[in-house]
């Protein structure tokens, strides 16, 4: 295991100018990493929409826009809106920052078992629509199936930035990144992205390795996604500036800090003193702050602020949104109190899973088993089917299974349900014959919405309220009114619940 010993403070600015090339530029995260470390994905279109002209006139880069699969359902199942009305008014408030999609071109990786053609209709759709970047990768930094997914991408018009996964444990050193980089590299991507999911990296690992992956991949174009789950990700942003990266992912509060990004404002403030440029109008992102304070206050949703450093963080490496769901997990068994066991197994499991580094799907279905096995008091004599499906090799191929505890594996397939589970899943259709399925007028997005939602998904969304006339949320009634009465196209409004009715109208004055 890494040690992080050392100072954790930015080493101090070298002598004289910065490099040649100075300037710093910003990839947006608010309105997806940011909400989805921070507010569970629970963002609406209504909320999202005011934020979009202000995030666009700013400067930025490009700014990350959504996640498809599990946001697609998220949308459909729990916010009871229609994901297109997301994607089609927002993208349509956008005149001058590229948008980014996040995730594969692959519809199984991109959500379960879903067609590949579907995740390419998606994407087709999509690039239509003006998202003509993506930020994508692999768990496990295999890029054997890269190649391939490169050309599709340029088929269908998506230029993708790869992510390099980062992660600590006895097989992550620094030669393990320096190969992976020198590997991805060499597909010529249009850029490179390393990732700190879990906010695992300090600023003195961040001196230590950056430099080599750049050295390693001379001509490659580098960004920085890093998190702040322990407290550090304002810094490492700085190292990463420091060792010549250009391009970092930064979240403008409130949707900043805490799980998700570094602060635009801070990290900002921050490289100009050290003597870079940044061509960010911040003061246009202002209003963006007010508005998601303002959503924040209505919705009950928390406020980034820094975290405290936690040294446990780096044996159990669980991110930040998901130890809620475990705490919620041991509410319902009344066994809350012990979360700390949780953390501890969890760093059990993952080493005996062979270290898979803590990113969807692979962090759930570590830290999933590792709480059922403290719920039930006996390891492994319970297993989810992830796990099963994990020793089979599904969520990760060959490179898991070799890498797993030979005696644990054993213990997880050696049961009736893993028989069950052992043969190969049915074929997926093929697009011509969902479109047998869901019929022959069935729009290209409705197809989607059902292949990756569900078969009712169609009906569900038709019941969901146009975003641009639903922007209040759940404000109280007398600031409903006001808000009502301040639009320009409304001289009379009326509100009724049960014995109540309210009736408002406005005087038109000479």
């Amino acid at each position: 295991m890494e040690r992080r010993a050392g100072p954790l403070l930015p080493s101090p600015s070298p002598e004289g100018a910065p490099m040649a090339d100075d300037c710093v530029r910003i990839i947006d995260t608010t309105i997806r990493d940011g909400q989805g470390s921070l507010w569970a994905t629970s963002l609406r279109t209504a909320h999202m929409l005011p934020a979009m002209p202000h995030l666009d006139a700013a400067g930025f880069d490009a700014v990350e826009f959504l996640a498809p699969g599990s946001r697609l359902k998220k949308f459909v199942r729990h916010l009871a809106e229609n994901p297109w009305d997301w994607i089609r008014l927002g993208a349509g408030a956008v005149r001058h920052t590229p948008l980014r999609w996040h995730g594969s071109i692959d519809g199984e990786v991109m959500s379960g078992r879903v067609p590949p053609e579907v995740g390419e209709l998606l994407t087709r759709k999509v690039v239509e629509l003006g998202i003509t970047q993506t930020r994508t990768g692999n768990n496990w930094n295999n890029w054997t199936r890269l190649p391939e997914e490169l050309k599709r991408y340029e088929r269908l018009g998506m230029t993708p930035v790869i992510s390099l996964m980062y992660s600590i444990s006895p097989r992550h050193d620094d030669a393990y990144f320096v190969a992976k980089a020198t590997e991805l590299a060499a597909l010529k991507p249009f850029r490179i992205c390393f990732k700190d999911v879990s906010g695992l990296l300090t600023p003195d690992r961040a001196r230590s390795l950056l430099p080599q992956l750049l050295a390693a991949t001379e001509g490659a174009t580098w960004e920085f996604h890093g998190h702040c789950n322990n407290g550090l990700g304002p810094l490492n942003a700085l190292e990463a500036v420091k060792a010549g990266i250009r391009y970092i992912h930064t979240a403008v509060p409130p949707l900043a800090n805490g799980n998700s990004q570094p602060s635009v404002y801070t990290f900002v403030d921050n490289v100009r003193a050290l003597g870079y440029r940044v061509d960010l109008d911040a003061e246009e992102l202002r209003p963006v702050t007010a508005h998601f304070t303002e959503v924040a206050r209505r919705e009950g949703f928390p406020i980034g602020i820094p975290n405290e450093y936690e040294e446990r963080l780096y044996r159990h490496q669980i991110p930040g949104g998901m130890i809620s769901n475990l705490r919620y997990q041991l509410r319902q068994a009344g066994l809350e109190h012990r979360i700390d066991e949780v953390l501890e197994e969890t760093a059990r499991v993952r080493a005996e899973f062979g270290y898979p580094i803590m990113v969807t799907p692979l962090s759930q279905i570590v830290g999933s088993q590792a709480a059922v096995n403290v719920i039930t008091g006996s390891r492994y004599a319970q297993v989810t089917d992830a796990a099963i499906e994990y020793a089979l090799g599904r969520h990760g191929g060959n490179e898991a299974i070799s890498l797993m505890d030979p005696v644990v594996r054993e213990k997880i397939l050696d049961r009736p349900r893993a028989v069950e589970l052992a043969p190969e899943p049915e074929p997926l259709p093929s697009l011509a014959e969902l479109r047998r399925t869901y019929g022959p007028h069935t729009s290209d997005e409705d197809l989607i919405l059902m292949s990756i939602v569900g078969d009712d998904a169609v009906e569900q969304v038709g019941r969901a309220l146009d975003p641009r006339s639903h922007h209040w949320g759940n404000a109280p009634l007398l600031e409903l009114i006001r808000n009502l009465v301040e639009r320009q196209d409304r001289r009379y409004i009326s509100i009724s619940k049960g014995d109540l009715s309210v009736t408002v109208t406005k005087r038109v004055r000479a």
